[in-house]
């Protein structure tokens, strides 16, 4: 019986497999940012460790960071310890640090493919849930706690028992006005939040293979929101020609060497996968979340659904439509907006900013609704600059701010205020995710770009 991609990956990384346990894995590359490690660190101090192999581990502050005026000392002190400590950090161990203002610097999940240290075939781990976001080059790619982060640090291995295969097939041609995170929206809530617990996904179909690689990323960045340890995406030529020429990316022999062994990973025609499932990519429309997880989500043209008949479902339901000021049968088209959020790992990227300036180009941002728009990295914000999207963008009244992870989790400046609603382009809408009492509602950048020129929530594809 032949291999899935999953399966090729991480039998080559076993080092040893525990009977009846875990695996443990070998670790290729490991992301640092400033939330999750400093534990880590103080503890191999304790243990008088030190990091085992220095080199597989790049560090770059991203959570706490501010959007405006990176250039000065970071205000708030409960930012600005973790990233101070994060510098000693990578200093004291010899690892790689991107600092602040540094031209790699950004989310740590979008710099690690554009730096092309994320590769195909890899193991990848960092103290982020999002971690999954890599999987799209064909990497397995998890998130790891501050335990499992001073394991890495001290012995290049991870304990971890070996997921379950599932396949999520999504076949035929998306519609107009129809992106990556309307795919993840979809399939969040056709499966529910927990609807792939204990599985790693490999996405696959015709509409998959037609995204390119920023927008594989977004898919991939929001499997564990359906309870999926990761998502992957097979590598294809589209992801060779991304990888090609990156400052971390294999070169000459070398290259066509990594090339001829990424061509063997795909899943091979008679594996078998624990679970199946098939979409139909006509059946997808922009979607919006009405709810606080995100598989509360509808297509923007459906009203908000009847309640659960369960009734545990039900409460949660009825909670949640408080919190969110909506009710049950509403259309939420038309809702007035406070703010939109571009930005975060998961919507971040040169294409999420090309989408954007598609839909504001020639128009004017509405003046009832407070915008930020928060480039993934300072590569990004360079090509937008390149682009020529900077003067589109701000022609039609925007500002664009510096990267970082920003009003995604409000562990900066970017807080959203309480009992104001937010169309955001980030991965979660937990209650008070985006600053206490505030309200997400999660979209793609199409929607967020059509709200921000509304001041609510529209459907895009009335300005394409």
């Amino acid at each position: 019986m032949g291999k899935t991609l999953f399966d090729k990956v991480w039998d080559s990384h076993v080092v040893k497999s525990i009977s009846q346990g875990p695996d443990q894995l070998y670790i290729d590359r490991h992301y640092c940012h400033e939330v999750t490690s400093p534990q880590a660190f103080d503890a191999l101090r304790k243990r008088g460790l030190k990091v085992f192999r220095p080199e597989k581990t790049f560090c770059a502050p991203d959570h706490n960071i501010p959007t405006k005026d990176q250039h000065l000392p970071i205000k708030d002190e409960t930012s600005r310890v973790p990233v101070e400590t994060l510098t000693k950090n990578a200093k004291e161990f010899g690892l790689t640090l991107f600092p602040l203002c540094d031209p790699r610097n950004g989310i740590i999940h979008v710099i690690g493919p554009e730096q092309g240290l994320t590769l195909p075939g890899m193991t990848i781990v960092c103290g982020d849930s999002h971690t999954s976001t890599h999987g799209a080059l064909g990497a397995i790619a998890f998130g790891i706690g501050t335990s499992e982060i001073e394991m890495v640090l001290a012995t290049q291995c991870v304990l971890q028992p070996k997921p379950k295969s599932m396949r999520i097939s999504i076949e035929g041609k998306l519609g107009k006005g129809v992106t990556a995170k309307d795919i993840a929206l979809y399939l969040i809530s056709k499966l529910g939040t927990g609807g792939a617990t204990g599985y790693f996904v490999e996405y696959a179909g015709e509409a998959v293979r037609n995204l390119n690689m920023e927008e594989r990323m977004t898919l991939c960045n929001l499997s564990i929101e359906m309870g999926a340890r990761g998502g992957m995406i097979a590598p294809d030529e589209t992801t060779f020609e991304y990888v090609k020429n990156r400052h971390y990316a294999p070169k000459g022999e070398e290259w066509e060497k990594y090339l001829q062994y990424w061509k063997t990973l795909p899943t091979d025609p008679d594996a078998k996968f624990d679970k199946e499932l098939q979409f139909a990519a006509e059946d997808i429309e922009p979607r919006v979340t009405f709810g606080t997880n995100p598989g509360m989500g509808i297509g923007i043209s459906e009203t908000i659904p009847a309640k659960p008949e369960s009734a545990a479902a039900a409460a949660s339901y009825l909670k949640a439509l408080d919190y969110m000021g909506f009710k049950e049968a509403q259309k939420l088209e038309g809702t007035p907006v406070d703010y939109v959020f571009l930005g975060s790992c998961t919507n971040g990227r040169i294409q999420d900013f090309r989408d954007f300036a598609s839909i504001v180009k020639g128009k004017k941002k509405s003046d009832k609704v407070i915008v930020w728009l928060v480039p993934g990295s300072q590569q990004v914000k360079g090509q937008i600059e390149e682009e020529g999207l900077d003067k589109i963008i701000e022609e039609a009244g925007f500002e664009i701010r510096e990267p970082g992870c920003s009003a995604c989790l409000a562990m900066n400046e970017d807080k959203v205020p309480s009992g104001k609603l937010c169309v955001s382009t980030s991965n979660r809408n937990f209650e008070g995710r985006q600053g206490p009492g505030a309200r997400t509602v999660l979209a793609g950048p199409l929607v967020a770009a059509a709200a921000a020129i509304t001041g609510e929530i529209t459907d895009p594809r009335k300005f394409l």
